[in-house]
């Protein structure tokens, strides 16, 4: 093979391991607008939060140290002095029930029946008080993240892979990186047990018919407060395992909840109420992102494509599907 069409073949695959990163993230987006016609702008910073909670139990820090330390002159920062990974996530997840059960409690009951814009500012209010809340628990430093999934790229895919060139060629072998590998292979994991849940137990269907019906939801009987727990939960969960794959990449840091923003476009290509959507519309900006970075930035001679191509291709999503690839259509009374 040449080394142009092993290249071309290394950025699709790499492409499309990066938009699963995305499709994590817009997961969470697509079960609580769902479940509840709320986008979620706080999603970035649940993926924040949870891997500060995390990496406070795997190293044993206490909650709110600083201020403790600030207020009573104490030096007082670690209960113990680390926590294997397997606890500190089951912690993590008991941590991220209560606060979904907490919003519901001290938010969205007091919500209920509001206009969407009104519990869209909620949300972005929400995401603030969340970031601030993790700055007072954990602080604002820079942490790594370990829980044991490697990355970096694979030396036996290099070396496997530089005998598919042509002899004579000058080709270092393939580079995938092994943490995109893992978070394909988890993605695949979890929206298979969410289709499972939603499709085979009483709950989901409880959450399917909220989804569909609000009201008619409500006439069967089926509590909207419980399924919005569920949902945010839920959502919490899979937050915490972007915040995981993200923080492992490069460190458990405030930027990481403006990935919020980057699961825009992987909405609007997919659909706001489609979870296979996320998935594909994570899958296609993943893979344009790249294309575009190599290819046309390469050919004009432009930097940092990457950066705002997902954002063009969504409003060219917008200008001709506004729905999106598998969004619900849009019907116009007159």
């Amino acid at each position: 093979m040449s080394v142009e069409l092993l290249n071309f073949i290394e950025t699709v695959i790499n492409g499309l391991m990066s938009g699963i990163m995305y499709s994590l993230v817009a997961l969470g987006f697509v079960l609580i607008f769902k479940a509840s016609g709320v986008f979620n702008f706080a999603q970035g910073v649940f993926a924040l939060f949870a891997a500060l909670t995390l990496v406070g139990f795997q190293t044993g820090q206490v909650p709110f140290s600083h201020l403790i330390n600030e207020l009573f002159g104490t030096n007082f920062h670690n209960w113990y002095p680390s926590l294997h990974s397997f606890f500190a996530i089951i912690l993590t997840i008991i941590t991220m029930i209560v606060l979904a059960w907490l919003i519901e409690k001290l938010v969205l009951k007091h919500l209920v029946n509001q206009e969407p814009i009104i519990l869209f500012m909620a949300t972005i209010g929400l995401a603030f008080v969340l970031e601030g809340v993790g700055d007072l628990m954990w602080g604002s430093d820079v942490k790594v993240l370990d829980v044991g999934i490697p990355s970096g790229g694979s030396e036996w895919l290099e070396n496997t892979t530089i005998g598919w060139a042509s002899e004579g060629s000058e080709y270092y072998g393939m580079y995938i990186d092994v943490l995109n590998v893992w978070a394909t292979i988890i993605a695949v994991i979890l929206v298979t047990a969410l289709a499972l849940f939603s499709q085979y137990t009483k709950t989901g269907r409880a959450l399917r018919a909220v989804a569909d019906d609000h009201q008619a939801a409500l006439s069967v009987g089926i509590s909207l407060r419980s399924i919005w727990v569920l949902v945010w939960a839920i959502s919490g969960f899979i937050a915490m395992v972007a915040g995981i794959m993200w923080g492992t990449e490069s460190g458990v840091q405030f930027s990481l909840s403006l990935i919020a923003l980057k699961a825009l476009p992987v909405l609007i290509l997919g659909g706001f109420t489609s979870i296979p959507g996320a998935i594909i519309g994570g899958l296609l900006i993943g893979l344009g992102e790249k294309l575009a970075e190599i290819y046309i930035g390469g050919l004009l001679d432009i930097g940092a494509i990457e950066n705002w191509f997902a954002y063009f291709m969504a409003l060219v999503f917008l200008l001709f599907r506004p729905q999106g690839l598998f969004g619900d259509k849009i019907i116009e009374r007159v």
